[in-house]
C-alpha cells in the first residue's frame, strides 16, 4: 500500500509540474539550467517578437492580465517609474501602427522593438502616430520589466528633418526597416554579444571625445536614421553646395557616417551616459541601446576644430536627447543606425540606473 501511494504522489507531482509549466507561456522553445540549478524557460525569436504584440495589445486595452504580466512588473515610461496599466501611453493608445522592428535576444530572454502607435487625438479621428521603442525582460513566461521612449509630436525637434506628423509619422512612413536589417551573418562569423556591444560603443567613445581623430568603425555604405528621417546623406536642394567637413563650420546632415565624426563638429554633443545595451541578436549583428545625449550649453557652445578652426553652435540652453538606437555591425563594422529620440530635461536618466551609472558614460549590459 505504501508503495502504491508514492507512486500516485510522483504522478501527481509531474501533473502539476506539467500545468504550471503551462500556465507560464506555451510558445517556449525549450528550458535552459540557471547556475542555481534552476530551470529557465527559454524562447526562440518568434516568441520574443509574440510578446511585443501581446504587450501592445495589452497597453491599447488597459489589461494588465496576470498570464502576461509578472505580479512585481516594474514599468517605465520617458525615464519615469509609473504603476503599470493606465499611466503614460497606457492611458490613451488607440492604435497600432504598422512599422515594426524587433531585436530579439534569445540568449538572456529580452527584446528590443521600435515602432509606431497611435494615441487619443484632438484632430485626427483614428489618433495621432507617436513613435515607442521597448525593452521588455521575459521570466518564464512573464513580463516582469517593461521600458518604453514615446517620442510625441511635441517631443522637441525632429533632429533629421522630415515631412512634418512627427517622429511617428515620419517612422510609419517608412513602411519597414531596411532589408540589410535582416541580413543574416554567417555563424561561423558571429561574434560574441560584448564583441559586439565593444564596437556599438565606439560610437558613443568617438561622438563624445569629438577629435575628428578616434576610432570609427563605419562600414563605406553607413546610414543613420533619426525619427524615420536620414541623419546622414541627406540629399542636398537644387542650388545647394555640399559643405566641405575639412573646412566648414557647421556640422551638416549631407555627410556621411565617417565624414561627421572626423569633421571634429559634433561638439555640442558633451556627454554620452547611462549607455544600456539590453538586446544583441547575433544571428543578424544587431544591437540595441538606451543611451542619454546632454546638451550643457554656456562655455561648451565654443569649441576648436581638429585644425584650429574657432567653432560656436549648439543649443543656448541645457537640455538632453532620450533615445534608442540599433546597430547593424558586421565584420566589426557598423553598417546602419536607427534610433528614435525624445528632448528630455538635462540630466534625466532611465529610472533603471543609480546615480552614479546614469551619469556615467560607461557603458553597460543590461540582462
Amino acid at each position: 500500500m505504501r508503495i502504491k501511494n508514492v507512486a500516485i504522489a510522483v504522478v501527481s507531482a509531474m501533473l502539476l509540474l506539467g500545468v504550471s509549466a503551462c500556465q507560464q507561456g506555451t510558445e517556449t522553445s525549450g528550458t535552459t539550467t540557471t547556475g542555481s540549478g534552476r530551470s529557465q524557460v527559454t524562447y526562440t525569436r518568434a516568441d520574443l517578437e509574440g510578446f511585443v504584440e501581446k504587450y501592445m495589445d495589452a497597453m491599447m486595452a488597459q489589461n494588465v492580465d496576470p498570464a502576461l504580466f509578472a505580479r512585481n512588473v516594474r514599468f517605465t515610461e520617458n525615464g519615469v517609474e509609473m504603476p503599470l496599466g493606465s499611466e503614460g501611453l497606457w492611458s490613451n493608445m488607440v492604435g497600432k501602427g504598422t512599422y515594426k522592428f524587433y531585436v530579439p535576444d534569445v540568449e538572456i530572454n529580452q527584446i528590443g522593438f521600435i515602432g509606431t502607435a497611435r494615441e487619443e487625438s484632438n484632430t485626427n479621428p483614428d489618433g495621432d502616430l507617436v513613435a515607442v521603442a521597448l525593452r521588455l525582460k521575459i521570466v518564464d513566461g512573464l513580463i516582469t520589466e517593461a521600458e518604453q521612449l514615446v517620442t510625441r509630436t511635441d517631443s522637441g525637434a525632429n533632429p533629421g528633418g522630415g515631412s512634418g506628423g512627427g517622429a511617428g509619422a515620419n517612422i510609419e512612413r517608412m513602411g519597414a526597416p531596411n532589408p540589410i536589417w535582416k541580413e543574416v551573418v554567417p555563424e561561423a562569423n558571429r561574434p560574441s554579444r560584448e564583441a559586439l556591444i565593444e564596437v556599438a560603443n565606439k560610437y558613443y567613445t568617438g561622438m563624445q571625445k569629438n577629435d575628428g581623430k578616434g576610432d570609427y568603425p563605419f562600414a563605406d555604405e553607413c546610414h543613420r536614421i533619426e525619427n524615420g528621417s536620414p541623419a546622414t546623406n541627406v540629399p542636398l536642394r537644387p542650388g545647394q553646395t555640399r559643405p566641405d567637413p575639412k573646412t566648414s563650420t557647421t556640422y551638416s546632415g549631407a555627410w556621411g557616417c565617417r565624414e561627421q565624426f572626423e569633421s571634429g563638429l559634433i561638439f555640442f554633443v558633451t556627454r554620452i551616459r547611462d549607455r544600456r545595451f539590453f538586446a544583441v541578436d547575433r544571428e543578424t549583428g544587431n544591437v540595441m541601446v538606451f543611451a542619454y545625449f546632454d546638451h550643457a550649453a554656456g562655455k561648451t557652445r565654443h569649441a576648436t576644430a581638429p585644425d584650429g578652426r574657432p567653432l560656436v553652435g549648439g543649443p543656448i540652453s541645457p537640455w538632453t536627447w532620450q533615445l534608442a538606437q540599433i546597430f547593424k555591425v558586421e565584420d566589426n563594422l557598423i553598417r546602419q543606425i536607427e534610433a528614435t529620440l525624445h528632448r528630455s530635461p538635462y540630466g534625466m536618466n532611465s529610472g533603471w540606473s543609480t546615480f552614479e551609472t546614469g551619469w556615467s558614460d560607461k557603458f553597460q549590459i543590461v540582462k
